[in-house]
């Protein structure tokens, strides 16, 4: 059948090397490390046994931003970034490559929604919300465990933490992942961020890494008109 609509154009983050890397779906991770979970409040796990379930929520694919231009969102007073580590995942669902990535955040629109006991999607899912560095294959990676995530901003340090201090770590969550959804390649899976989330205004730059693999910086745009 013939479609009735022109169809969206599909998200699609470049791969070091030459490619691009389609978007099927973005899953990501809260409260992932203990730091972190602890700064929100939230219970933190004495061991392994203890950790509970893995938090998951989701991001629209179209949400990812790869040109480092981020408009700042509408509807909020405070924009907050979460730097994490994003998994790729390729053909049977195995990881494809690992990128940098910022979960930005609606804090207000989060808390209250919060506090209400409600869905917080608007705090999470809108547009541009997933800003991302390109794909280094897995191999170019190597090991994840004692490599530190950073991000600053303006030139300073906000947020920094070794992927050791997750509190699951990728194969974890991508099994736990698997008991909820049909994983495919093209899913991406933002991992959760350490310490540090901080507000973020108009004209900030800002720059994630993990070591000297992987990277991404940008900056804040002012808000794109509403229609």
């Amino acid at each position: 059948m013939t479609d009735v609509i022109a169809a969206p154009a599909q998200a699609r983050v470049p791969v070091r090397g030459g490619g691009t890397f389609p978007v099927r779906r973005i899953f990501c991770v809260g409260r992932n490390f203990a730091d972190h979970a602890k700064e929100m409040g939230a219970p933190v796990p004495a061991s392994k046994a203890e950790r509970g379930q893995p938090v998951f929520f989701t991001k629209p694919s179209d949400a990812i931003v790869v040109d480092g231009v981020v408009p700042y969102a509408s509807a909020t007073h405070d924009l907050h970034h979460e730097v994490e580590l994003v998994v790729a995942l390729g053909e049977g669902a195995r990881v494809f490559g690992y990128a940098v990535g910022l979960d930005l955040t609606r804090r207000d629109l989060q808390s209250a929604a919060k506090a209400k006991g409600l869905p917080w999607d608007t705090g999470k899912a809108f547009d541009h919300s997933a800003p991302i560095g390109e794909i280094a294959p897995a191999a170019l990676v190597g090991d994840l465990a004692p490599r530190t995530l950073s991000l600053t901003v303006n030139g300073t340090q906000r947020q920094r933490a070794t992927l050791d201090q997750l509190i699951w770590d990728v194969p974890e969550i991508l099994a736990e992942l698997s008991k909820l959804f049909e994983l495919k390649a093209g899913d991406l899976v933002f991992m959760g961020t350490p310490a540090g989330v901080s507000a973020l205004q108009v004209g900030d730059r800002f720059e994630a890494r993990l070591d000297d693999v992987l990277s991404l910086s940008g900056h804040v745009a002012p808000p794109r008109p509403t229609r």
